[in-house]
């Protein structure tokens, strides 16, 4: 057996699913749920499962002969990707979430090679206030939408 470019994604995946079905247990319920039959334990508990028996297969499964070339990688976009992402991870509360998460879709999408600036806008937007809507109206989770200065 030697590794892949389907192995080694699968081993990534597996290695995930065992760490976040180890943080699992650091999921808080309250004393009435310890008992029921759904817990907000429940579907991380299934996920974790799945993704576990999933990516096992992968591993263990004969893949296309195709062997891992680490220098076909294309590093550098995936540097500017993990820098991207830090950069939102601590832009979300200072700038809002609207804002910042519509930011971030674009310069994905930019990075990606769209250079439509229309349609970077028609398609972050729209789905960003759609999520926020969702999480807000239909998931009762409040996410502040703007910054400080903006909120009336």
């Amino acid at each position: 057996m030697f590794l892949t470019k389907e192995r080694v994604g699968g081993l990534l995946l597996l290695a995930f699913c065992l760490f976040y079905s180890w943080k699992i247990y650091d999921i808080r319920m309250l004393p009435f749920q310890a008992n029921q039959a759904f817990t907000p334990r429940s579907i991380p508990q299934i996920l974790a499962i799945l993704g576990v028996c999933l990516s096992f297969l992968i591993v263990i499964f004969p893949s296309n002969k195709e062997r891992l070339n680490l220098s076909e990688l294309n590093w550098p976009l995936g540097l500017a990707f993990l820098a991207l992402m830090s950069i939102y991870g601590l832009s979300v509360r200072p700038m809002g979430f609207l804002i910042s998460t519509s930011v971030f879709l674009m310069a994905g999408f930019a990075m990606l090679g769209e250079r439509n600036i229309l349609k970077l806008v028609l398609v972050a937007v729209p789905l960003v206030v759609a999520f926020w809507a969702l999480m807000n109206y239909g998931l009762s989770v409040y996410v502040a939408p703007l910054p400080w200065f903006l909120r009336g």
